[in-house]
């Protein structure tokens, strides 16, 4: 299966569960008009529009979920000329306790860091301001 059937049958299923959930939803949901592949060629045209001449786009799944909702909702809604594209569905991955224990080491570590960095401006700032004092004292006599 390539990413964008995957990507099909992800919508689907997303909007699936919606409209068993949500009753207002399924109305528009199984409109005489309104298909599953129609939906796809919007939400691909509707990233493409956000590409801004580029190549590619990293969109978030509530955007694109979202898109999809928007579509059945509308009734007067251009979808687009079908688009040749491959399309790439990246789930939320798990963290291992390992790996949540060296992300959390890494975050102490720039915290760390950071704070570092901010006492040391503070101190030549400091030491600026006492050179400066120091050479007016010496000036006014």
């Amino acid at each position: 299966m390539n990413g964008t059937d995957h990507f099909k049958r992800t919508i689907q299923a997303y909007l699936d569960s919606r409209a068993a959930e949500d009753k207002l939803f399924a109305a528009s949901y199984h409109k005489p008009n309104k298909n599953i592949d129609d939906c796809i060629t919007y939400l691909l045209n509707w990233a493409k529009s956000q590409c801004n001449g580029g190549n590619g786009i990293g969109v978030t799944a509530g955007e694109v979920l979202s898109q999809a909702v928007h579509y059945f909702d509308e009734d007067d809604i251009e979808v687009g000329k079908p688009l040749q594209c491959q399309v790439m569905v990246c789930h939320d991955m798990e963290l291992t306790d390992e790996e949540k224990a060296e992300a959390r080491q890494q975050a102490i570590r720039q915290y760390q860091a950071e704070e570092l960095r901010k006492l040391q401006s503070r101190n030549k700032a400091k030491a600026s301001q006492k050179t400066n004092a120091q050479q007016v004292e010496l000036s006014l006599f």
